[in-house]
Parts: structure tokens; sequence; C-alpha cells
């Protein structure tokens, strides 16, 4: 259950002790058994003892006598908060319903009539409580959101997500061209100065942006004019504010946008020309780039947000994630709600794995994503997609503590069958309420026990989540 409005509430001094398990490196899982993190008042990491067996000397040594202590199971370990890169909170109630479109017709059947109705405050209201509730449960401690194109239930879902705690990035949709009458920006200007409501509205509530940050949002190119994106591309000149957008997701996306905007070489240099591929833009999907298009992204600096559910439900295609990683740019993973069926991040992670070996059909084994790879770029490599690197995503001295328990089931030893308990007398199998779904023997590893959570996990293995210190989700 979320933790109800844990801001203000002042933190204590807390040792977390047991397993810990987070990405040293793309290729590197660093795994540290019976250790012990110290974790200070204002949420920061303050030391980490890499063997602990003596708890009272490890509190002694560092002054921390009086710290709370948290201790984590033998089938339990702290890994860090998962970042989610793309997810759209107002999509939330569409999660699974996709039908059998593709992108464009799945825009205007099922997305754009659910998107405008969130101008109902009370609607939006229950909608982003119940995904960020969602996002939570399953250990995603920072999303980079976009909402709608109406002011106030944008705002409202800063407002929410301040108050239970969660890292996010808050972005209203700019939409003036190619959108139904009922739901677009009049004109580049009021798209412009809606946006400063936003970025106003966030700056008032957390004016540091500590947890909650504006970001810009130009929907996508066909969804932009000319006049929009260069009014985009001048505001983040102007405030240094994070972006987001899609990109080559879909063929007959691609296609448009060569229509829209013949005067562009490419996707990619539609938004390069306007001011908008910088080392702050968020791109999604880039399914289909071209390599001109991958050595311009890489250039510019900007930033890939890998939706693999969202691609393969709505047959978008397989991005070659090998292919972006080796020529240097950075990604991440998103879920990509509600193209995305899941708001889980651990079945990005797992999707991941698995369009990658369909790539590798195609491309070759070097294709693959390892379990070490993905789960980098749900933790490490999204922290840096949003900027956030220095701040989260691991577990060293000085970063903040964004972290999630696992926890996994120890299988029982069974009993043995009486001789009167034949197939005439059978009883049937019971599993405890508090059983997840992964199954540990006991004589598996550590890599293997982290394997099988990646395969088989879901919220019920996500017992604790914890947002700069605080506790924000704990599972009754």
């Amino acid at each position: 259950m979320p933790i109800s409005s844990p801001q203000g509430v002042p933190l204590r001094r807390t040792v977390y002790i047991g397993t810990f398990i987070h990405s040293k490196t793309l290729q590197e899982l660093d795994i540290c058994d019976n250790a012990a993190i110290g974790v200070d008042e204002h949420g920061k990491i303050a030391f980490v003892e890499r063997s602990a067996g003596n708890v009272g000397y490890v509190t002694a040594a560092h002054g921390w006598e009086n710290a709370q202590l948290v201790h984590a199971s033998d089938c339990q370990f702290f890994f860090p908060g998962f970042v989610d890169t793309h997810i759209h909170a107002s999509q939330y109630p569409n999660a699974g319903i996709f039908g059998q479109s593709t992108l464009l017709e799945w825009l205007n059947t099922y997305t754009f009539p659910l998107e405008s109705s969130l101008a109902d405050i009370t609607k939006a209201r229950t909608v982003y409580s119940r995904c960020i509730s969602r996002t939570l449960s399953n250990g995603t401690t920072t999303a980079a959101y976009y909402a709608t194109k109406h002011v106030d239930s944008t705002n409202l879902l800063a407002d929410i997500c301040l108050h239970v705690g969660q890292r996010a990035f808050i972005g209203r949709c700019c939409m003036d061209n190619l959108s139904p009458d009922f739901y677009k920006d009049t004109s580049a200007e009021s798209a412009i100065a809606d946006t400063k409501s936003t970025i106003d509205h966030i700056t008032l509530i957390d004016p540091d942006y500590e947890l909650v940050s504006p970001i810009l949002t130009p929907r996508f190119a066909p969804s932009c004019t000319s006049p929009l994106l260069h009014a985009l591309g001048k505001l983040h000149k102007s405030t240094g504010l994070p972006m987001q957008t899609h990109i080559s997701e879909n063929l007959g996306e691609v296609q448009l946008v060569r229509k829209l905007f013949p005067e562009s070489t490419s996707y990619a240099q539609v938004y390069d020309s306007h001011g908008l591929l910088t080392p702050k833009m968020i791109l999604a999907h880039a399914i289909h780039l071209s390599s001109s298009e991958r050595d311009l992204i890489k250039e510019r600096g900007a930033k890939i947000s890998h939706c693999p559910a969202s691609n393969s439900a709505l047959t978008s295609g397989g991005a070659k994630v090998r292919w972006l990683l080796d020529s240097g740019i950075t990604v991440g993973l998103g879920t990509d709600v509600s193209g995305g069926y899941s708001v889980s991040m651990l079945e990005a992670v797992r999707q991941a794995s698995l369009v990658s070996r369909h790539v590798a059909m195609l491309d070759g084994d070097a294709a693959k994503l390892s379990i070490e790879e993905v789960l980098y770029l749900g933790t490490r490599g999204g922290a840096k997609v949003v900027g956030l690197e220095d701040k989260i995503g691991g577990f060293e001295v000085g970063m903040e503590w964004d972290a999630q328990l696992i926890g996994l089931s120890l299988v029982p030893e069974a009993e043995e069958i009486a001789p009167d308990e034949g197939p005439l007398a059978p009883k049937p199998f019971k599993l405890a309420s508090n059983e997840g779904p992964v199954d540990i023997f006991g004589w598996e590893s550590w890599n293997e026990r982290v394997a099988k959570w990646v395969y088989n996990g879901d919220d019920r293995n996500t017992l604790s989540v914890w947002v700069k210190g605080r506790l924000v989700y704990q599972r009754s």
C-alpha cells in the first residue's frame, strides 16, 4: 500500500542490512551479501560496509548507535528503484487495450478520447492516483510522465507525485496539429502559454525540482506545427528544462513526417532544426532510425527510451538496442503505457531481453541483451536518460536512497504422502497468501536468483519502496 503523504515528515538515520544488488557497469552486476548501507537524515547514502557481520560494531564505528535498522532476510535483497523513462499517466485506464491497431489508428481510436476526458479534474485525480500507486508498487521510483494538454489536470499529476513522494518529470502535451478538434492546442502561442503555466506551478510546489520537475513535451513531430516546435526550442534554450517526445516508432509515422516536413532530411533532423535535439532530449522508441540519424543523435547527445512491450503490442517493430549502445548513445527503458500493456518496469526489463532475442534472429547473436544489461537499462541507464545519474540508479556513497526491497519465496520441503493418501483421497495443493511467483529452492546462486526474478517476478516480489530515503510503498 502507498504510504500517505510522506513529505515534511523528518527522516531518521537508517541502516539497511542484507544483500545489495546493483549495476556496476552495463555488463556487470555488483552483488554484495551480508552488507550494510547507512542512509542519513537527508535520504543520502552516508556509508557502505561490504562486510557487516557485527551490526553493532558498524553502527558504533559511524556513531549511528541510535539509527533505525532495516533487515533483509535470506531470500530478500535491496535493488535500486526502477526509472521509467517514458510513460503516459493519462492513458493508464487503457493499459492492455489496443486491439489489432497500429500507432496512428490506436491514437485516434483509444488514446485521444481518453486523454481529452481528463479535463474532468475528478476523473483525472482517480486515474493519476491509481497510476502512481501502481508504478510505486512495481518499484518505479522515478517516472517521466506525459499528462494531457490540460493545465489543471497536468498540475494535479505533479501535486500527487509530490504528495506521495515519487520522483517525477511532468509533461504537459503540446499538440497544435493533426489532432482532433476536441483535443488540441488552438495555436503555438496558447501551447507555450499553457506549458509555462505548468512550469510555474511545479516551480511553486517544488522550487528546486528536488522530486518533481517540469519537462517540455512536444507530443511528436506530426502533432506539432513548425512554429510550435521552434517556440519549444527557444523555451528549452531559455530555461534549460529537459524535454521528451517520440521518434521513428512506426513506419507510417516516419512517412507522415516526410510529408509534413519536406525540407528536413530525416525525422531526427526535424527536431534538430528546431533546436530540440540536445543532451536533455528523451526520444522514445527510435525503432526505424537510419545510420545517419543515429549518428546525429549521438553527436547531439540526445537520449533514447526503449519501449519493448509497446513496440511489440502495436507491432511497431524491434528496436536495435545493441546497435544504439555500440554507437555510444545513452539508452533507458520505458513502459510506454498504454501502448505498453503494463506499468511494470520489471516487465519492460523482461521484454527488453526477449525483444533483443527476436532482433538477434535476424541480426545475429550479438544483438542479444544479457540480464545484466537489461537491469542496467532499467536503473542506471534510465537515470542517465533523465539526467540524474549522480543521484540515483546505484548504491554509492553520496547517492540518494531510491531503492526497493525484493522478496523471493523459499520453497518448503514437501511432506511425504501417507499410504492412505493415494489417488482416491487427493488433497489440493495450497500456496501461502504471501508467496510471490518466484520459487527459490535454496541451491541457486544470487545470479540465478536474479535471473529467476527477471523472468518470473512481478509486483508481489516488491515488498517496500523508498524514494530519497522515504518509505513510499509497503506491501501489506
